[in-house]
């Protein structure tokens, strides 16, 4: 169901990020972000129905608290008590993917590292000289995986690091028993991710309060 997918986003998210875990209230769950500037925490919603928003975004009175739900976001606005705002260029994309080994070999002239520390498993590409080039990492969740901080540096751009790092992470969750893979992805995310096979689930609007 999405509503579980969305917890398993929220529980794996806050793992990734060495957060403390969500904490549930009636319309979802809190997340607290440490050392953000623009973030001091964000509700996660996995119901986006007009009692949950307006619950959520009542219960907040410290900007800069985000709060995300699987919705277009034309369709909650509405909702929104004053003080909040649409954050309509940070619209994103719930996915997932069934798992599968595919063994890749970084391109030329990189070499690949991995890094795990308890139940997060962190992928790096160097260049000859040494320099990150890109990354990316997963916290684990019994089976399943969240996928984050996939980035890839931008003079290594358009080289197939990002779809090498994909599947060397979906390569480590597999060796450690995860058969599902889920993420929050950007727009440019999402065009990478559909072609090694992850599906949309829900558009994730997201909204902030700037009063």
């Amino acid at each position: 169901m999405l509503a579980d997918t969305v917890r398993i986003w929220a529980e794996g998210w806050a793992l990734s990020r060495r957060t403390p875990p969500p904490v549930e209230h009636p319309w979802g769950y809190y997340i607290e972000v440490a050392g953000n500037p623009a973030e001091v925490g964000r509700h996660v919603l996995p119901h986006a129905d007009e009692s949950s928003v307006r619950g959520a975004a009542g219960a907040v009175t410290e900007p800069r608290t985000w709060m995300k739900m699987p919705a277009e976001p034309g369709s909650i606005e509405a909702w929104l008590p004053p003080g909040w705002v649409v954050a309509w260029e940070e619209t994103g994309h719930l996915m997932a993917v069934d798992l599968a080994a595919s063994r890749p070999v970084p391109p030329e002239g990189y070499v690949a590292t991995v890094e795990a520390l308890d139940d997060v498993v962190c992928v790096r590409v160097l260049d000859t000289d040494g320099d990150l080039a890109a990354t990316g990492q997963f916290a684990l969740l019994r089976d399943t995986v969240v996928v984050d901080r996939v980035t890839t540096e931008p003079a290594h751009r358009r080289r197939g690091l990002g779809g090498f790092v994909m599947r060397a992470l979906s390569d480590e969750a597999s060796a450690r028993g995860a058969s599902v893979g889920v993420l929050g992805a950007t727009d440019a995310g999402r065009a990478l991710y559909e072609t090694l096979g992850w599906k949309k689930h829900s558009t994730l609007a997201e909204c902030i309060y700037k009063p």
